[in-house]
């Protein structure tokens, strides 16, 4: 068994809550479509013909279903609760997703039949708990999913005593798991009596229930090991935040009980990615920012079996083969950027060798789909933020004188070529080819789903249009699926989109950063305009060439837009990633001011006409460049930003502190650099207007961040405003909200730029 901690808190989410929602079958738009809309997060039936997916065009993201080749789509989900994630099942018979209700933080999983009946919650619905998606079976009968704990109160034990989640249970002793349940009412399964393995032999989970999904023994659910260390320093110790995370598998009938594969009880991530088609083998996405791991846990005995440094960004890190013997990853372990990693595994699932299968000097493997014959895969290469397509043969994992993956017996073969950095056993039945490039219709691709045995879904957006779904049967070049939005459509008439060119620049200690200048279309060259810095989120996000209707709102208005990536940005290697880790950050808060004089003294910009802006964590960097930098800006826009580390730690969401503290630093251990590293500490030096907008709901960085900041402001003399928007969480979903927003936005910066 794995170390466990003495003072386990098992999770309260005993099961999921099947619970009957209002039909959507035949549901038909009630409206005139928006021409301007979006679609993303395509999931193919297993045919690879019908298409499950997110659309704006309703004014919220909603779940939708159609043919790839037709305009009959319809409406699965008719709820105001913007969509997340989408996922069809490997039979074809349901598609579960994610919705965030109210607009916030917290979201819950559901599942619906195909033609919209049978809608039902599955996990997420006990007030103040969150719950996402993991991967289904292969052969669809159960989906995973991951839930925290629900606030105090909500928890009993065996025997019917609740107990507090921030103290041990009662029956957690060091190597022993106990039964957890919930009271008839809050959380059943399809008998009433859903399960956490350890504690209950299926004998005792009631008449009716047909056993835990995996049809094996029950062993112990495991507590996961401490993750690796971070490059961000210590950890942060789980009573400060509190809370866990749990993995269950689920039946979306709710007919079995659940069943739960592991939990983290202070956890800054949990996913399950895959299972291996035995059900013996289960790949976990688990720890803090820069520290993920992928582990292989065992589901006989719930042991970790290996785990594998894995990159940050997309959380589908990885697949297991048909046999289960090798494990396909996306892995920046001892590199820069991030590649295709072949992980050959024992029939315990412990690793034997790790191969560089595709990688690139100077580019990021961000996306990664393998075929469910797992003969092949489909990669997406991230060169200076555009994407870059290709699908290559995916070496098995044979024995000598034995059978591969594909089921024949191999003869081994080591081979070199360009796309592959090491020696790799590949058996002569394998075609031995070089990746086949893709064409793209646009620059960025945000996510590969499989459609049938050779065919891909891409949800693809660009410079100059709306994000929309592009289909590709049977290996053939994508086209637009006609519910996407047309490139003609994307804006109005008479107010073409831009496209950016892209910039490098030195920072003051030599580092080299990067962005996008957009430049109004009646600016020509040579002109020194008003222009915005508008920065991102993350730390670890990137700036990408993708049309964003708030750069349109500001070039509509004679406003240039530069958006940079600073230091701790994602796409230029791991090394830059943490470069703005601890005081570093007072680096980053440099390379916005380093921006700025570049734009100046290369002509770009106008000195006297220049803001900044930035959402999230770009929004922190906003507050900071105007308390550090108070001489380069007229004013600036910080959007749901954090004013106060401190603070932030103490209002966000348990798991999200926990990653959070990786990254900028420990709310005790490193309480005096976040103070100095906080805009409120320097809110004296504020010398210009500001307005902060923030969703109500927001839970991730909490709407007091920008009301504090505001109402600071003001006390100082300093003209300030906050917009609240209703029925938002962090990210901004309705369109009656973001177009709100940018019209705000643009307005304000419109009238301090003007002159």
């Amino acid at each position: 068994m794995v170390d466990q901690p003495a003072e386990r808190v098992i999770s309260a989410l005993a099961g999921p809550l099947v619970e009957a929602l209002p039909s959507a079958q035949g549901a038909r738009e009630t409206h005139s479509p928006v021409s301007a809309h979006g679609c993303w997060y395509p999931s193919a039936d297993p045919t690879g013909g019908q298409v499950a997916f997110i659309c704006n065009r309703g004014g919220v993201p909603q779940l939708w279903a159609g043919p790839a080749g037709s305009d009959d789509v319809h409406l699965l989900d008719t709820g105001p609760d913007p969509v997340i994630e989408v996922s069809w099942s490997p039979d074809g018979r349901w598609i579960a997703y994610t919705t965030a209700p109210g607009g916030g933080e917290l979201t819950r999983v559901l599942c619906v039949r195909p033609d919209g009946s049978d809608r039902r919650v599955l996990a997420g619905a006990a007030p103040g708990s969150t719950a996402y998606l993991g991967r289904w079976t292969r052969d669809g009968s159960a989906i995973a999913v991951t839930a925290t704990d629900p606030p105090p109160g909500l928890l009993a034990t065996e025997h019917g005593d609740s107990w507090h989640p921030t103290e041990p249970h009662p029956a957690a002793h060091p190597g022993e798991w106990t039964r957890g349940e919930l009271s008839r009412g809050e959380w059943t399964g399809g008998d009433g009596h859903p399960v956490l393995l350890g504690g209950a032999h299926h004998s005792e989970v009631g008449a009716g229930a047909r056993g835990p999904l995996s049809g094996s023994s029950a062993p112990p659910a495991t507590a996961l090991r401490p993750p690796r260390p971070s490059p961000y320093g210590p950890a942060p110790e789980p009573h400060l935040t509190g809370g866990g995370l749990a993995v269950y598998l689920a039946d979306p009938a709710g007919v079995r009980p659940p069943e739960l594969l592991a939990t983290e009880p202070a956890g800054a991530t949990l996913r399950m990615c895959d299972i291996s088609p035995d059900g013996q083998l289960v790949l976990l996405l688990r720890g803090p920012r820069g520290a993920r791991e992928a582990v292989v846990l065992r589901t006989n005995t719930c042991e970790t079996a290996c785990t594998v440094p894995v990159a940050d960004g997309d959380p589908w890190i990885g697949r297991f083969s048909p046999s289960g013997r090798t494990l396909y990853l996306r892995s920046d372990a001892d590199r820069e950027f991030a590649a295709l990693v072949t992980a050959e595994l024992a029939p315990d699932g412990s690793c034997l060798r790790r191969l560089v299968t595709a990688q690139r000097d100077d580019a990021d493997l961000e996306l990664l789909a393998v075929h469910d014959d797992g003969r092949s895969a489909v990669l997406a290469w991230n060169r200076r933020g555009r994407s870059e397509l290709e699908t290559i043969a995916l070496p098995t994992a044979p024995r000598v004188n034995g059978a591969g993956d594909d089921g024949h017996r191999a003869t081994l073969l080591e081979l070199r070529s360009p796309a592959l950095s090491l020696p790799v056993s590949l058996p002569l039945s394998l075609p031995l080819s070089l990746p086949l490039p893709l064409p793209l219709p646009h620059e960025v691709v945000t996510r590969i789903s499989p459609a049938g045995p050779r065919g891909l879904v891409l949800a693809v957006s660009g410079s100059l249009r709306r994000p929309g779904v592009w289909h590709a049967p049977d290996n053939a070049a994508p086209v637009r699926t006609p519910w996407s939005s047309r490139d003609e459509d994307a804006v109005a008439p008479g107010r073409p989109p831009v496209r950016p060119e892209h910039l490098r620049l030195p920072a003051r200690d030599g580092l080299e950063l990067g962005g996008w200048h957009y430049r109004a279309p009646d600016h020509g060259a040579g002109r020194q305009a008003p222009c915005v810095i508008h920065l991102h989120g993350g730390p670890e996000e990137q700036e990408r060439p993708v049309f964003d209707p708030l750069y349109h709102e500001l070039l509509g208005r004679g406003l240039d837009v530069f958006a940079p990536d600073v230091r701790g940005s994602l796409g230029a290697g791991r090394s830059f990633v943490n470069a703005d880790l601890g005081a570093g950050r007072f680096a980053a808060i440099n390379d916005v001011a380093d921006c700025a004089t570049h734009l100046i003294t290369a002509g770009l910009a106008d000195p006297r006409r220049l803001a900044v802006m930035g959402r999230s964590y770009g929004g922190y960097l906003t507050l900071a460049s105007l308390v550090w930098h108070p001489e380069l800006f007229c004013t600036g826009v910080s959007v749901c930003g954090m004013s106060d580390f401190l603070t932030f730690f103490a209002g966000t969401e348990p798991w999200i502190a926990r990653s959070a503290a990786a990254k900028y630093g420990h709310p005790e251990r490193d309480r005096d650099l976040l103070h100095a590293l906080s805009p409120m500490s320097r809110i004296d030096a504020l010398q210009v207007p500001l307005l902060a907008v923030h969703g109500e709901h927001d839970t991730n960085v909490p709407f007091g961040e920008s009301e504090q900041m505001v109402k600071a402001a003001r006390q100082r003399g300093i003209p300030a405003e906050l917009l609240a928007l209703p029925n938002e969480g962090h990210d901004f979903m309705r369109t009656r909200n973001r177009v709100l927003f940018r019209r705000t936005a643009a307005s304000w910066l419109e009238r301090h730029l003007a002159g």
